[in-house]
């Protein structure tokens, strides 16, 4: 079923942050059709009383004037260029991006005022805007993160029911790479019984290497409130010999702490034997500063 598109222009563009390694987010849109089973934006839609289940993703906020409002934003004297975080709350890159073009318009706009950016997507759409994301990586640091928990097929097509294949994702980052873009893969999240297999990971770690990641993160799966509710029904109907594991696993919000290390240690000496690292050929340099006007008396 196709989502349903509201038109609705936002009073601003930049959202503080606290607690995580960036200070400010950005996203064009709200709401996302990848709905993904373990979305953790469930948990932020149930406390603002809106649909966390089912119905999440079928309806898209599209931020109509968000390049405008940005722009105004990015020209105030009290702006730091502190890095900006695009596709925390709603993936940049989800399909109505082919229409509004306003995840594009909004790389432009942070890149003419020297920001840092930074970008998590599962979409291949973002190789469209390679010329902006290279303008934006000639003034300030850009780093484009590419979701692929997994190459599993029913997996994948499982719990992320609207998005492009992985290994297209994949595919996506090597020609970011190759044209000097810093590019690298979340392994996130990592679902316990599912996906975290030592020779999964190893697959998806092999993979992403091959394709010229830079470097590689991984995060663990939570069950938050309105993520808990929504992802635990859908294991029922697809895994339900899974759902007592899981509810022995998670009899709280995380995992607990020895259970967790186990999975983030065994990411992290798979990743050691691969030797993930920036490997890019092609580095795109900084333009020169614009030359300075003697001024004469």
């Amino acid at each position: 079923m196709r989502p349903e598109y509201r038109e609705e222009p936002c009073r601003s563009a930049l959202n503080r942050v606290e607690g995580l390694p960036f200070r400010w987010s950005l996203n064009p849109y709200m709401g996302c059709a990848h709905r993904c089973t373990f979305c953790y934006v469930r948990g932020f839609e149930l406390r603002a009383e809106r649909p966390s289940g089912e119905a999440y993703g079928r309806s898209i906020r599209v931020k109509t004037n968000v390049v405008e409002v940005l722009r105004g934003e990015l020209q105030r004297r009290s702006w730091e260029r502190e890095t900006v975080a695009l596709g925390t709350a709603t993936d940049p890159y989800q399909p109505v991006e082919g229409e509004y073009r306003l995840t594009r318009g909004c790389i432009d706009e942070l890149g003419a005022a020297r920001t840092p950016i930074s970008i998590i997507t599962r979409s291949p759409m973002i190789v469209r805007d390679i010329d902006v994301l290279a303008n934006a990586a000639r003034r300030a640091d850009v780093q484009v993160s590419f979701s692929v928990p997994t190459l599993d097929e029913r997996a994948w097509q499982t719990t992320e029911p609207g998005t492009a294949p992985p290994r297209q994702r994949l595919r996506a980052l090597e020609r970011l790479s190759t044209e000097g873009i810093k590019a690298g893969v979340a392994v996130a999240p990592i679902l316990p019984g599912l996906t975290d297999a030592s020779e999964q990971l190893e697959a998806v770690l092999r993979a992403a290497r091959d394709a010229g990641a830079a470097y590689v993160w991984c995060r663990v799966l939570d069950l938050r409130p309105g993520k808990r509710e929504h992802f635990l029904e859908r294991l029922a109907v697809d895994w339900p010999e899974l759902v007592p594991v899981y509810e022995r696993l998670y009899t709280r919000a995380y995992l607990r702490a020895q259970e967790k290390a186990a999975i983030t240690e065994r990411f992290a000496t798979v990743a050691a034997a691969f030797d993930i690292r920036d490997r890019r050929i092609r580095k795109l340099e900084a333009p020169p500063p614009p030359r300075q006007l003697a001024l004469f008396a």
